[in-house]
């Protein structure tokens, strides 16, 4: 007999270890529990961002002189390219949406 698929599939349990609560703040750079303004938080994530290039940068160099090894580079290397990545994406969704805001009747 076949067993049914949900049966084969791993089961995970979700709740919190020791009763604690999730972080209500997820974002990066985000204080938890601070009501933080969406210009500071995007503010914080670019900053975020420019460090991780900046920290990827130094490690290529560290690499080409011979300091650091290949799997460090190659790690710092793909890192710098989500990130970069990342804020393509963001960069696209705040182009289309200020088109779409433009496009609205007043």
């Amino acid at each position: 007999m076949i067993p049914a698929i949900g049966s084969t599939l791993p089961r995970f349990d979700i709740t919190p270890v020791g009763g604690a609560a999730f972080p209500s703040a997820t974002l990066p750079g985000a204080a938890a529990g601070a009501g933080a303004d969406f210009s500071s938080v995007m503010s914080q994530v670019a900053a975020d961002a420019v460090n991780g290039l900046k920290a990827a940068e130094q490690v290529s160099i560290q690499g080409v002189q011979g300091s650091a090894s290949t799997q460090a580079v190659v790690e710092a290397v793909m890192n710098a390219e989500r990130t970069l990545q990342t804020a393509v994406a963001v960069r696209d969704k705040v182009v289309s949406a200020y088109l779409e805001l433009s496009r609205m009747a007043i």
